[in-house]
């Protein structure tokens, strides 16, 4: 039996967990499910947006699921506090093109890694009225450490080339050490292909040659904002899953917010959540499951008569969860 943490969140974050849930259940695998709070609703009823037993849920998980959360001012982010918590250093996100979704091109396949730990979402700021100061931590432990992710992830996906995205030119020091360290990490693997670019430059070549890219490794915010753009191109944030993985712990999770301004209307795509649960199960060595619900996605998707309004079509949340859950029963 596998144990899954389960907190959704906020917002459209319950919605898409309710149809992931729904798929889980249909699955011919044994879940035990335990709930946990975190965000905005958790703040307003416990006064944190994660409270040290959802900590505790998660910790004794084989994997936690997420949903989305809502920001609160002057709160901590609870999603960052529980990657943190749980150690989870490496974020993998997968973007792929789909037939017969509007994507900048058809052939896309490729992966972000971003560290996850540190940089500027180490969320150390001060100051007064006048000035703040934030605080940008790279050291060469964890630099190497997410190289050593994409460099294992390149031969996992069977690719050619793991593409490092810095900004040293300008920020010689901190990114100095993560351009230095993903170099000596690359002397380990001599059959990969290795190259780096500037992060202004590689957000230009995502929108003109994102074909030519395998696995792409970065700091946690460039690699926070190239993932988003890269939604962008296969058909937006609906259809970008994403892990969080370390030593010890899983933590998967949609890309997209909570969506407030849809939250309640049961319109929210589901695929994003549900796709990471594939990566969930593929982290938990279900690979034929976690393979035969991508592949139930993409059908379904490739169909183009279920869809959510995002994707153009006119179906709603649980639509496109039972067609999915169709296409694997």
């Amino acid at each position: 039996m596998y144990k899954l943490a389960i907190i959704s969140g906020d917002g459209i974050g319950k919605e898409v967990m309710s149809a992931c849930e729904y798929l889980l259940d249909k699955l011919n695998l044994d879940f035990s499910f335990k709930y946990g709070q975190a965000g905005f609703e958790c703040f307003n009823k416990n006064g944190t947006t994660l409270p040290e037993e959802t900590v505790k849920i998660a910790n004794d998980s084989d994997a936690v699921l997420f949903g989305a959360s809502t920001s609160t001012p002057g709160q901590p982010s609870p999603i960052i506090n529980l990657r943190k918590e749980l150690n989870v250093y490496a974020n993998i996100r997968p973007i792929k093109s789909y037939k017969g979704v509007n994507c900048i091109r058809d052939d896309i396949d490729f992966v972000i890694v971003r560290e996850n730990t540190e940089g500027l979402y180490s969320q150390k700021e001060y100051g007064n009225k006048e000035k703040m100061i934030a605080e940008r931590i790279i050291t060469r432990k964890a630099s190497e450490r997410i190289s050593k992710v994409a460099f294992n992830l390149c031969l996992k996906r069977g690719q050619e080339k793991v593409t490092c995205v810095h900004k040293s030119n300008v920020l010689k020091k901190t990114d100095g050490v993560f351009k230095e360290s993903f170099y000596n990490i690359a002397k380990n693997y001599p059959q990969i292909k290795t190259e780096d670019y500037y992060v202004d430059a590689m957000a230009m070549y995502l929108i003109t040659q994102p074909q030519n890219f395998d696995v792409i490794v970065s700091s946690n915010l460039f690699g926070d904002i190239l993932s988003d753009e890269s939604a962008g191109l296969i058909g937006g944030l609906g259809l970008a899953p994403s892990g969080n993985i370390g030593d010890h712990n899983g933590l998967f999770e949609p890309v997209h917010g909570s969506a407030p301004d849809i939250a309640g209307k049961n319109i929210a795509n589901p695929c994003s959540m549900i796709l990471s649960a594939s990566m969930m199960l593929d982290y938990l060595g279900e690979w034929k499951i976690a393979n035969e619900i991508k592949n139930a996605v993409e059908k379904v998707i490739a169909d183009c008569k279920i869809r959510t309004p995002d994707l153009g079509g006119d179906s709603n949340t649980m639509e496109v969860t039972k067609a999915i859950v169709k296409e694997l029963i």
